[in-house]
């Protein structure tokens, strides 16, 4: 009871990092009564982005660089789908460690990625 009681700080901490936006958590349902596994995936991967925000290695691709803020797609492993990856689009903003999930899609479904969704959220939010 110790132990959990003193991680509740700190996993309110990590959420607060991370932002989703409408359109992600409608296809974030979406996915998750086709993949039951999805959202403690994407949990899973929290603790990773915050350590490398920008990632590191294959899965992960920087699609937008600028000063302010980096749009980063990573492919994340879920395990509904056993070898296969779900793709995942968020921004990070460099100063303030602060994540928006923008996009989340299955390849298999959806061959790219909405360069009009990350355009407007580009224009909103940079």
């Amino acid at each position: 009871m110790y132990f959990t009681d003193r991680m509740k700080p700190l996993y309110r901490k990590i959420m607060s990092n991370f932002i989703q936006s409408p359109e992600f958590e409608r296809e974030l349902k979406k996915l998750s009564k086709k993949y039951p596994s999805l959202e403690s995936d994407i949990e899973d991967i929290k603790p990773v982005l915050l350590s490398q925000p920008c990632g590191i290695g294959k899965n992960f691709t920087i699609i937008y660089s600028s000063e302010k803020v980096k749009i980063v797609k990573v492919r994340i492993h879920c395990e509904s789908l056993r070898k296969r990856t779900i793709r995942l689009i968020y921004s990070y903003r460099e100063g303030q460690m602060k994540f928006i999930f923008i996009e989340l899609y299955f390849k298999g479904d959806k061959e790219k990625e909405d360069r009009e969704r990350i355009i407007k959220y580009l224009k909103n939010y940079e």
